[in-house]
């Protein structure tokens, strides 16, 4: 998106149809928060500010948590995969733990990613706050689209705790603003839970997904976020992650920073 710390939340940009062109923010990491693409929803008003943030740290439910070890759904047979698989990228370990990309099945996951859009860090860049309906929107045009940008839940030591959009930036409405390469892929993410944010875990997981998108996806050169430049803590995660600011550029709901990270910069985890 998405999408780090305090914005450890969000980053994104959508691609037809999905919605991963612009970042939201770290914060809602949303690495460009996903200012450019996916529903906007009305103003939420005080009372359903205050609803959200009452449930923001409740423990998620032990049975909630058990159903991420079922396998995932198989994909679909007529569904192209652009991606080399980011669902099978298993297991991979952060100096905060043990990290694994799930990829989104709707009727598990939109509970807790409904939550996570209304909180209020990451509804400022990723602009998805309201009912669960408005989140669903923007993960079934992904889920059911042609495989351009695939949304992810990200466990840590086993815990349901960030949601990533993984996208073809070179084909996602992103590459009309800059000189995109063949394979560019995309990141957005948010943090769900106040807890982890401004304490290094964003910047943490964005240099281990970084990673494993270099590791696995052997055509891409460059990992690609767009956070929106008023999201200062997702910018200083993106640098902490080994991204460089490449460029300002004007994209739909917000101005955000190009960030990239070149295969050849990349360091040791």
């Amino acid at each position: 998106m998405s999408p780090i710390e305090a914005g450890a939340a969000a980053c994104h940009v959508p691609a037809t149809p999905s919605p991963a062109g612009t970042d939201p923010g770290l914060t809602a990491l949303r690495d460009t928060g996903p200012g450019t693409t996916g529903p906007v929803s009305r103003p939420r008003t005080a009372e359903e500010c205050a609803d959200a943030e009452d449930t923001l740290d409740l423990r998620l439910p032990d049975d909630f948590v058990a159903r991420f070890a079922e396998p995932a759904r198989a994909r679909t047979a007529d569904r192209a995969d652009l991606l080399d698989g980011v669902g099978s990228w298993g297991p991979t370990a952060t100096p905060v733990g043990t990290f694994q990309l799930v990829t989104v099945l709707i009727e598990r996951d939109l509970p807790v990613v409904s939550r996570w859009m209304n909180e209020p860090a990451v509804a400022e860049f990723w602009h998805l706050a309201g009912p669960p309906s408005v989140t669903e929107e923007h993960l079934r045009a992904q889920v059911d689209g042609d495989g351009r940008s695939v949304p992810c839940i990200g466990l840590l030591d086993g815990m349901p705790m960030s949601y990533w959009e993984i996208y073809r930036a070179d084909l996602d409405p992103l590459a009309r603003h800059y000189h995109s390469r063949p394979h560019d892929t995309g990141v957005h993410l948010l943090i769900g839970s106040a807890a982890d944010r401004g304490r290094g875990v964003g910047s943490a997981l964005l240099r281990a997904v970084a990673g494993l998108v270099l590791a696995e996806r052997p055509a891409c050169s460059r990992v690609v976020a767009e956070p929106d430049l008023r999201n200062a803590p997702s910018l200083s995660a993106f640098r902490a992650a080994g991204f460089r600011l490449s460029a300002e550029v004007d994209l739909p709901g917000k101005r955000a920073a190009l960030m990239l990270r070149d295969r050849t910069s990349r360091r040791p985890l």
